[in-house]
C-alpha cells in the first residue's frame, strides 16, 4: 500500500480572507497546481488502482483533489481527522490504513494541512520508517508513504 499525504494547494493570504477560514478556496495558482497534482499522482500510481480520496473539509483542500478524483472517477470524502490542528487523529488514520487487512497495491490520497502533515512524518520516522526526497510541506507537495508489514516503512517528500 502507498498512503499519499498532500498538503493543499496556495490559497491567498489568510489575513485577507473574511470569512470561515475553512471556506477560503484555492487562488489561481492553487488551481494550477491541483492540476500538476493530478499528473503527478497519476505517475506515482504506476498501474495501481486510487482506492480512495480523503480529504480534510476546508475548500482549498477539497479543490486540490479534486482533479485527481475526477480522473478517477472518485468523490473527496471529508474526514475531521485530516483538518487543522489534528495531528493525533491524523497519525492515527495513517497507521490504521497502513494496518489494514486489505493493504496490498491500493493507494489512498489523504489532503491536510501544513500543521499536521509535519507532524503526521515525525510520527511515523519515531515508528521506525525511513526518510528520503529531502523535507518540508510546501504548497501541493506529496508525502509519499510506503506500506509494508502492517506499518509505514519509508517516506519520500515531492516538492
Amino acid at each position: 500500500m502507498t498512503i499519499l499525504l498532500i498538503r493543499h494547494g496556495s490559497a491567498g493570504d489568510p489575513y485577507q480572507w473574511s470569512g470561515d477560514d475553512a471556506d477560503r478556496p484555492l487562488d489561481a495558482a492553487g488551481t494550477d497546481q491541483a492540476t500538476r497534482l493530478a499528473d503527478h499522482v497519476d505517475g506515482l500510481l504506476v498501474g495501481r488502482p486510487l482506492a480512495g480520496i480523503r480529504s480534510s473539509r476546508a475548500v482549498r483542500c477539497i479543490q486540490t483533489v479534486g482533479p485527481t478524483a475526477g480522473r478517477h472517477g472518485l468523490l473527496p470524502e471529508t474526514d475531521p481527522s485530516l483538518f487543522e490542528g489534528a495531528s493525533s487523529a491524523m497519525t492515527k488514520l495513517v497507521r490504521e490504513h497502513a494496518g489494514a487487512e486489505d493493504a496490498d497495491r491500493r493507494v489512498v490520497v489523504l489532503c491536510s494541512h501544513s500543521d499536521v502533515i509535519p507532524d503526521v512524518i515525525r510520527d511515523v520516522v519515531s515508528d521506525g520508517a525511513g526518510l528520503s526526497g529531502g523535507r518540508g510541506c510546501a504548497y501541493a507537495s506529496i508525502w509519499e508513504l510506503t506500506v509494508a508489514d502492517g506499518a509505514v516503512v519509508h517516506a519520500h517528500y515531492h516538492e
